[in-house]
């Protein structure tokens, strides 16, 4: 199995911050983590510098490679950016 990972530290939420799962909306910095394996993306937040980590709601989603979970990963670190409440963005299909 191939498995790819991105992971972008010092993301600073925009107004309303990101929901997650586990925290409810988290705000302020952050760093965000991407993992892509076997056709699903799978993102998690956490606060900068510690070590819990956070599922952002939607995810996993459907992603069909290595390459596309990229794209995604800096879709979420500019939506965590502008905030509002981010949650993970849909992809449907290839």
């Amino acid at each position: 199995m191939v498995q790819t990972s991105w992971t972008t530290a010092g993301v600073f939420t925009g107004p309303g911050g990101v929901r997650t799962d586990e925290g409810g909306t988290l705000t302020g910095e952050l760093t965000v983590h991407t993992a892509w394996a076997s056709g699903q993306a799978e993102v998690k937040v956490q606060y900068s510098g510690t070590s819990k980590w956070f599922t952002l709601t939607g995810s996993p989603v459907p992603c069909p490679s290595g390459q596309e979970s990229r794209i995604l990963h800096q879709t979420v670190v500019d939506a965590v950016r502008a905030g509002g409440g981010t949650v993970l963005p849909r992809r449907d299909g290839p």
